[in-house]
């Protein structure tokens, strides 16, 4: 079923959902409100499709309806995946994951460790580059390779950095899930990362463990879990002056900052920002563990953060500031021209918002296709419209709005 208006639009929309799970669980609309701290009025707005709901009011929505973010936003997004193919790809990277302590008698010997760990390096490039198919492709087997391995390498050295490769394996198919909205399989992939991290040698990678699942923390409405996380993560991870370690100390507070802004807790927000502005300071640009940290960073999540507050003059204002390098990694840029089409569309700036998606789908084609953010923002530019332009028709069927 679809909208009248416009054909590509799903009329099965978040309000729709709301709505749909209200009153399953018998609630009206004035209940629905007292539990999430919602006015009724605004979750009218919200299930009639007037508006779409801010992160802090669909995560307090979620939590008083008992469910999952996902959920409400629809993901997985079938029909799109399907013609990807990437639904197909996923189920053998659970499968892989099932026999992570008892990988297949009949496989072959593993490669040799700086085999795999090239390996594991060129899986990190695809990961940042959100080339979700190939990652997809290569996961099963490098996870059953890499599970041999951790068997036939005697305690020591070698021992750990077959488990800096597991870390790995398990966090990029953890972020591939989480990206496609499969919640349970990210939350496999990251119980075994949490299994293989405090093995490998490397605190960090314990500490990234927590970040990663803060995320997933997030999307089940847990966001002050997903806070209390990254304040466990900080305090066991030390700074030794090592500049990784503050690199990976920094993403924890920008992750505080946004959850804690989700959350509604403005004060907590602006005080994790400080942190990370300061620590921004010392350590200059920096890519570590595949985690983009330092002042460009840093502002990239005030807008996200402005955004989640409702806060969009003020997102544009520092989106405004923000000249990208060439070469900034394509997942962060993408993020970068999500954000700024979500403050544009709600400053009724519209075609700057769809030539900001374009830009988007440009640097991370995958990663804009799937993002909430984005359904959520050519949502908001289709409604603003009796009827839209065909541009903006295209750009939502491509995305499966």
């Amino acid at each position: 079923m679809f909208h009248p208006t416009h054909p590509s639009v799903p009329t099965e929309t978040i309000g729709a959902r709301v709505r749909e799970l209200r009153l399953i669980r018998d609630y009206s609309l004035q209940e629905l409100g007292r539990q999430a701290h919602v006015s009724a009025s605004q979750l009218c707005r919200i299930e009639r499709g007037d508006r779409y709901p801010s992160e802090p009011i669909l995560a307090a929505v979620a939590r008083a309806l008992g469910v999952n973010v996902s959920v409400l936003r629809g993901q997985p997004y079938i029909q799109a995946l399907q013609r990807d193919q990437l639904d197909a790809l996923l189920t053998p990277i659970s499968a892989a994951f099932d026999d992570w302590d008892l990988p297949p008698d009949d496989a072959p010997p593993p490669r040799p460790l700086a085999v795999l760990e090239t390996a594991i390096q060129e899986l990190i490039a695809l990961r940042v580059q959100a080339e979700f198919t190939k990652l997809a492709e290569r996961l099963p087997g490098l996870v059953t390779e890499i599970a041999i391995a951790s068997q036939l390498q005697p305690a020591g050295h070698r021992q750990e950095r077959v488990h800096v490769l597991q870390a790995e394996a398990a966090r990029t198919a953890a972020i591939v899930a989480y990206r496609l909205g499969y919640m349970d399989l990210a939350r496999l992939a990251l119980t075994r990362m949490a299994v293989a991290a405090p093995h490998s040698g490397d605190p960090r990678q314990v500490a990234i463990e927590r970040y990663e699942r803060a995320q997933m923390a997030a999307d089940s409405s847990r966001l002050s879990r997903g806070v209390s996380l990254m304040r466990h993560a900080l305090r066991d991870l030390d700074d030794d002056g090592d500049p990784a370690t503050q690199a990976v100390r920094g993403t924890l507070q920008l992750r505080a900052a946004v959850l804690s802004a989700r959350g509604g807790d403005d004060s907590s927000a602006d005080d994790w920002l400080g942190q990370a502005t300061e620590l921004a300071r010392v350590t200059g640009e920096t890519r570590y563990y595949a985690l983009a940290f330092g002042p460009l960073n840093v502002r990239l999540h005030q807008i996200a953060t402005a955004g989640d507050r409702d806060d969009h003059a003020k997102a544009l204002e520092y989106a405004r500031t923000v000249r990208l390098p060439r070469g900034y990694a394509p997942t962060r840029a993408a993020h970068y021209w999500i954000d700024r089409a979500r403050a544009e569309a709600w400053t009724a700036k519209r075609p700057a918002a769809l030539t900001s998606l374009h830009a988007a789908r440009t640097a991370s084609a995958q990663l804009t296709r799937y993002h909430h953010t984005v359904h959520e923002t050519v949502a908001t530019l289709l409604r603003a419209r009796q009827r839209a332009e065909e541009p903006l028709r295209e750009f939502a069927a491509w995305c499966g709005v």
